[in-house]
């Protein structure tokens, strides 16, 4: 796909991978509507002047990707603002950060928080967009996470919940077709506030320990899964259903001998 003239919505989009992933694609001249909650309106305001200054349209849409209404809402807005809707791009996501052994730890909230936004609100925004997204030929990408290969990461909910968008992914690819394009991305350990703000005090130490048993030497920065993200929308128009793993070589490293976490 060619994306310049088109129009992405990117869920999630005011800050980290989602706001790095936007400036990507306004480098290559597609214009991006920014879902956001309320809590991060003022991200999403600088997300959107930062998008105008790289020279194409930006628009900042707040919605709850939980509320499929908020969702139907989400995509009518798009349309209207931006006059269609190309790609999309499911990058709202959250986890608690609980110790797996903690099972005890794991209250039913938890389950309810992760899974309502990662899975359902995966799945209420490509339902909503779907009309929209096949008029145009478009394409969906779903951000995953190494955790729903690994069954590691951030707790068992987050693990579960990536899986499930990883399943999803498969499932939308298949009923979306021919029309719809469904890919994933699964990150490993992404450097930034999210993790920052998680790990507190373990981060530096975290950081390091992905870096280490990673084939690559390195952990992701948001550009890297961007651009990933970017591949998967501009490459080949015959891959549909896929999950590309974005996490320099940390999977391969020997799980005898390391612990290796997904993001």
């Amino acid at each position: 796909m060619i994306v310049q003239g088109k129009v992405a919505l990117i869920t999630g989009g005011a800050t980290g991978l989602g706001r790095a992933t936007g400036q990507a694609l306004a480098r290559l001249g597609c214009n991006v509507a920014v879902n956001h909650l309320a809590a991060t309106r003022e991200d999403a305001a600088q997300a959107v002047d930062e998008l105008i200054a790289l020279g194409v349209a930006a628009c900042a849409i707040e919605a709850d990707v939980t509320d499929s209404d908020a969702c139907r809402r989400m995509a009518a807005a798009t349309l209207s603002q931006m006059g269609r809707l190309d790609i999309l791009i499911n990058c709202a996501g959250v986890t608690r950060f609980i110790p797996h052994a903690a099972l005890d730890d794991v209250r039913d909230e938890d389950w309810d928080f992760i899974l309502d936004v990662n899975v359902k609100g995966t799945f209420h925004a490509a339902r909503a967009c779907r009309a929209a997204l096949a008029a145009q030929g478009g394409v969906i990408i779903n951000v995953a996470s190494t955790a729903g290969i690994s069954a590691a990461g951030s707790s068992i909910p987050y693990a579960v919940s990536k899986a499930g968008v990883i399943t999803l992914t498969t499932a939308l690819a298949r009923v979306m077709a021919p029309a719809i394009r469904v890919n994933a991305v699964a990150p490993g350990f992404i450097e930034g506030r999210w993790m920052r703000d998680g790990l507190a005090e373990k981060y530096a130490a975290s950081c390091e320990s992905f870096a280490s048993v990673s084939a690559l030497g390195r952990v992701c920065q948001p550009a890297d899964v961007a651009d990933a993200i970017v591949s998967l929308i501009i490459g080949s128009e015959m891959v549909t259903g896929q999950t590309l793993i974005c996490d320099g070589g940390a999977l391969l490293a020997d799980p005898a001998s390391q612990n290796v976490r997904g993001q």
